[in-house]
This record gives C-alpha cells, sequence and structure tokens, in this order.
C-alpha cells in the first residue's frame, strides 16, 4: 500500500515543486533540481489566464448547487424506493447504479439538446441541472441503502402520532441518515467539480469552470509555462483537499452505503 500511495503521490508532489519554480534539470549528471523556491508563480496565475479566479468561484457554485440538488432528490427517490411495497424495487436500485455507470457521452448530448430548446444553453442553470442529473443516480443508489438499514417502526410511531410524510422525512429518516447525505454530497461535490464534458458541450465562453479553466493552459495555441500550470492546479486542489479535510470521518459512510447497497 506505501508502494502504491507513492506512485499516486510522486505525481502530485512533482507538481507541487514546479509551482514553486523547482524544476528537475536533466542535462546534469545525475540529474539534480533547479531553480529558487519562489511564490511568483500563484500570483502569474491570474495573468496567464485572467478569468481563472472567476472560474474557481464558478466551480465552487456550480458542484456545491449540482450537489444539493442531485442529494435532495436522490433522498427522496431513495426513500420510496427503500419503502415502496413492491418487491422489484431492488431491480430498480440496481438500475440507477447503471445509469450512473453509463459514460458521460450517452446523456451529454442529448441534455446540451434539451437545454438549447429551453434557452438555457452557455448559462450557470443549465451547466448545475445537468450535473445533478448525471450525478443523481449514484445518489439514489448510495442513499437507498442508508435508508433501507433503518427500521420502520420510527417511522410508524411518528404517523401514530399524527406526523405526515414530509415531516417523517425530516424529523426522523434524514437525522438518523444524515452522515450518509452529507458523505454523498462530499463525494457528488468532487465528481461536479471534476467534470469536463458537460460545461464543455454545454457551454461556449460565459460559463467556465476550473477543468475547462486549465485545460487552456495546454492548448496549442500558447506556449506551456509549466511552473504557472502547476500552480494553477495546486490551486484547484485546495476546495477539494478541505472538504474532504473537514469531512474525513463522514465520508467512510460513503464506502458502508456503497457496499450496503450492492
Amino acid at each position: 500500500m506505501a508502494v502504491t500511495l507513492l506512485a499516486f503521490l510522486l505525481p502530485l508532489l512533482w507538481t507541487a515543486l514546479a509551482s514553486l519554480g523547482v524544476l528537475p534539470d536533466n542535462s546534469s549528471r545525475p540529474p539534480s533540481w533547479r531553480g529558487s523556491v519562489s511564490l511568483d508563480h500563484f500570483a502569474e496565475v491570474g495573468i496567464a489566464e485572467p478569468a481563472f479566479w472567476q472560474e474557481l468561484v464558478t466551480s465552487v457554485l456550480t458542484a456545491a448547487c449540482a450537489a444539493a440538488i442531485a442529494v435532495g432528490a436522490g433522498f427522496l427517490a431513495a426513500f420510496g424506493l427503500a419503502r415502496a411495497p413492491f418487491r422489484s424495487s431492488r431491480v430498480v436500485t440496481q438500475g440507477f447504479l447503471v445509469l450512473a455507470s453509463l459514460p458521460a457521452m450517452a446523456y451529454v448530448i442529448p441534455l446540451s439538446d434539451l437545454m438549447r430548446r429551453v434557452h438555457l444553453l452557455d448559462t450557470f442553470a443549465a451547466v448545475v441541472l445537468s450535473e445533478a442529473a448525471a450525478t443523481a443516480p449514484l445518489a439514489v443508489f448510495v442513499l437507498h441503502g442508508a435508508v433501507a438499514q433503518l427500521a420502520p417502526e420510527w417511522e410508524e410511531a411518528a404517523v401514530l402520532d399524527g406526523a405526515g410524510l414530509f415531516r417523517v422525512i425530516g424529523r426522523v429518516v434524514l437525522p438518523l441518515v444524515a452522515p450518509s447525505v452529507v458523505a454523498t454530497a462530499v463525494v457528488l461535490f468532487v465528481l461536479d467539480w471534476n467534470m469536463l464534458l458537460v460545461p464543455l458541450v454545454l457551454t461556449s465562453g460565459e460559463i467556465k469552470t476550473i477543468p475547462l479553466g486549465l485545460s487552456d493552459f495546454f492548448t496549442f495555441e500558447r506556449e506551456l509555462d509549466w511552473p504557472t500550470a502547476a500552480a494553477a492546479l495546486i490551486v484547484s486542489l485546495a476546495p477539494v483537499a478541505v472538504l474532504a479535510g473537514i469531512f474525513h470521518r463522514v465520508l467512510n459512510r460513503f464506502a458502508l452505503d456503497l457496499r450496503t447497497g450492492e
């Protein structure tokens, strides 16, 4: 495991050193490092990509909104399937896993046509709704496992006390599965944050997320300034790293519910 972890971390370490201006010197024997540690390349990110900080904010907002919508809709659907009286509800739940496994191109083209018809193409709403639609099946599958573990007696007792459906969901079910809901939201945020094809197809410049902005550093139209590009990569990792650090413990619930959903 240590060797595998090192293999994954080496490219990230290489990028972090490059963002500080430390680059490998392959012309020397043995190969060495050249350059001095500096934070200047982080300041140059805004010069190389003037809209980078706006793209960072846009990515945070789109990913957060899409994750919230997907989890909200997915939680209600998961509750309905977990308490459905028909026996094939588990088969339907497995179908959501199949939907979550579809390649992005399978739904991006129909979604782009739909957004064009409703005049939402190249808008913030189009990106948010499309990303939510792409990740909602995974939310349904995972949250179904969490809700299915709950004994229905708590809900039945609340109904006998006169609680309605939404009160049962909000006051009884949701507090019990809150860690799973939060963990699922964090995972969906990461998936939405890294999504490239959806904003690529649905936008033409008005709305730009971090994956699209980073791709501009690696085009043939401009000479690649690797230290500045590396600094942009490191900055783009910061929101996800902070989020994962805050919710480190609760993320274990996602793995548990994923196994339960199987």
